[in-house]
């Protein structure tokens, strides 16, 4: 390693240009034709095809394979994003090892699934580079839809708004569109300003328009929303991030793992990028993973990921898991933090063991940290929103909510499961039945 990346403290540079570039390259190289035609004929084409009950979005799997295998990846293209308008997308994130391809008949016989994310961005990336958008607006129903959040469930939302005829305002509180897929996924998972791209051939269709810099309770409230607006979807996400408790918590350099991620996203020179030679996550989730690998791949010496379950209770799949080992990264488990310590910025961070019940076993052990980023969940943020179950907005059927006209979908909505695939089903789904009810009124 270079011995820039041994230097103590939190610093860029720590590796040089060329070892960022292959760190960051992508994740899954794209197939090529023959390549695709090769996976494609791997596919048995199912009738009762279990990989479509696993997609969140019902995407008819074996019709699209069939498509690229004859030739037409165009018409693949098309049979995913009437499904999933951002297929492109959650052909890159989407945790296909625990969904669609855990599912494969071919996974089951042969221990070896059909690519099924890696076709999919086949088919879809190739009709994007083509410039074509495939769907087009129905009649205009003179009806207008206010979005809030242009994360994956708002656009998803508003672009099925659109082709149903209506005409849809995107309020986003940040300054590009994309949400999570433009902030906050791992850059080696999402490059060359994939999301931004995806955000522009999805608006193609027409009838959407985008207020950044906009958030609600800031700039627009919900009582403006619902009177200038025959309906409301809230697709905010959640803004906040839990608090860490534990003495010290408030020390230089205890960071958001949200936000460095969305740095890093957004950086156009990683050397320039500063990162600590001990970084410790902490958290179990895939926030948790793609912080602790990005800051491996930054150069940090040692990164550990500590959470306070055991390993089969962290959402971060199995692969991520795996991938952050592969990757240089330690992983311990059943053990929460109780005291950081530092003059003034992190250097040292204790822990305790804990039981399958969270009891503490008494147990403590002592990590260096120089750096310490929190993974341990957001929260919702936002005034006069509709009622809670828990934490997020509880909604019924296709995102209705207790307030008439408004919707909710993604993750700021009570019983998703915090996948960017979930999100573009909620937001779909609960723009057909606004749809419906604005034209049966």
């Amino acid at each position: 390693m270079d011995a820039r990346a041994l230097k103590e403290g939190v610093v860029s540079g720590r590796l040089d240009a060329d070892a960022l570039s292959a760190g960051f390259a992508d994740l899954h190289a794209p197939l090529g034709d023959h390549e695709a035609l090769v996976a494609a004929d791997r596919c048995y084409f199912c009738h009762d095809a279990p990989c479509i009950t696993a997609c969140p979005t019902d995407i008819d799997i074996p019709l699209f394979i069939r498509q690229i295998a004859t030739g037409t990846p165009e018409a693949a293209a098309k049979t995913i994003l009437t499904q999933n308008i951002m297929g492109g997308m959650c052909a890159r994130v989407c945790p296909t090892e625990t969904l669609c391809e855990e599912v494969c008949v071919r996974e089951a016989a042969e221990g070896e699934p059909v690519q099924i994310g890696r076709l999919q961005r086949y088919a879809t990336d190739t009709l994007m580079a083509q410039g074509v958008h495939p769907f087009s607006r129905a009649a205009s129903t003179g009806k207008r839809i206010a979005v809030v959040g242009a994360g994956p469930a708002g656009l998803a939302c508003a672009h099925r708004l659109a082709m149903n005829g209506h005409d849809v305002v995107v309020f986003d509180a940040r300054p590009k569109a994309g949400g999570l897929n433009e902030y906050g996924i791992a850059a080696y998972k999402s490059t060359k300003d994939f999301a931004a791209r995806e955000v522009d051939w999805l608006l193609q269709i027409g009838g959407i328009e985008i207020r950044n810099n906009t958030a609600l309770g800031r700039d627009v409230t919900m009582s403006n929303l619902t009177s200038d607006f025959d309906a409301v979807f809230l697709g905010m996400g959640l803004g906040g991030v839990n608090a860490l408790h534990a003495p010290g918590a408030d020390k230089d350099g205890v960071l958001d793992a949200v936000d460095f991620i969305a740095d890093l996203r957004q950086a156009t020179d990683l050397s320039r990028l500063p990162v600590g030679r001990d970084v410790v996550v902490i958290g179990g989730g895939m926030t948790a993973v793609d912080a602790a690998v990005q800051s491996k791949l930054l150069g940090a010496l040692n990164v550990t990921i500590v959470y306070r379950r055991g390993r089969d209770r962290m959402n971060a799949s199995v692969w991520e898991q795996d991938l952050a080992a592969a990757k240089g990264v330690r992983i311990i488990t059943n053990a929460s933090p109780v005291a950081v310590h530092g003059n003034g910025a992190v250097r040292e961070i204790d822990f305790e063991f804990t039981d399958d019940e969270l009891k503490p076993t008494g147990q403590t052990f002592r990590l260096a940290a120089d750096q310490v980023f929190k993974a341990i969940g957001q929260t919702l943020t936002g005034e006069d929103l509709p009622d809670l179950d828990g934490r997020k907005i509880a909604v019924t059927g296709p995102g209705r909510t207790s307030v008439n006209g408004v919707w909710a979908g993604g993750d700021c909505a009570a019983g998703g499961d915090d996948l960017t695939v979930t999100a573009v089903a909620e937001g779909r789904d609960a723009a057909e039945d606004i749809h419906n009810a604005l034209m049966r009124a």
